[in-house]
């Protein structure tokens, strides 16, 4: 079932999401989730992005195939990021919750992670390259964070009033 995405202005964006304890529950919303992200085009979606506050994200690769990145969906639940590796690399990144918007954004290359499938097994793994970006990326919605949040304040106050647009037009209560 394709969901809504919560748009930049909905307060549950900057809300940090829950551990989740029963793998059930969440089976048919990890489902819905994939299939939301890739009914959008998008690489990743967050619980927070549904109005769901659950340590839970999606990533879909495949719409960068042509650029050469290999095709992945993975499901992520109860994610932590281990380390961080010292070398950070600029990326034009945008966000389904934030139409319209795409900004450089400097993060680590390389994470070293920790999450559990949907069979509730626990992982460790180190990602690299886009899989890094993505999970970072869908890690801070956990936390309530927005990629906007890691601009400079003169680029933020650039963004202001398309933000304010976004926030106006878009504006969904989950």
């Amino acid at each position: 079932m394709i969901m809504p995405i919560v748009i930049y202005g909905s307060p549950i964006l900057r809300k940090k999401s829950f551990d989740i304890e029963k793998p059930d529950e969440i089976i048919s919303l990890a489902e819905n989730m994939m299939q939301t992200l890739k009914d959008a085009d998008g690489l990743g979606l967050a619980g927070p992005q549904v109005g769901a506050l659950k340590n839970l994200f999606v990533i879909n690769t495949s719409p960068l195939e042509s650029e050469g990145v290999q095709s992945e969906e993975k499901v992520f639940i109860n994610p932590e990021i281990l380390n961080y590796s010292d070398n950070n690399v600029y990326y034009n990144e945008g966000c389904l919750s934030i139409p319209g918007i795409f900004e450089d954004v400097s993060r680590p290359e390389a994470v070293e992670v920790r999450y559990r499938d949907l069979n509730f097994d626990w992982h460790e793994e180190t990602l690299d390259g886009t899989v890094a970006r993505i999970f970072q990326h869908e890690y801070d919605h956990l936390l309530g964070t927005l990629f906007i949040d890691k601009l400079s304040a003169i680029r933020r106050k650039l963004l202001r009033n398309k933000l304010n647009q976004i926030r106006k037009k878009n504006y969904i209560v989950p």
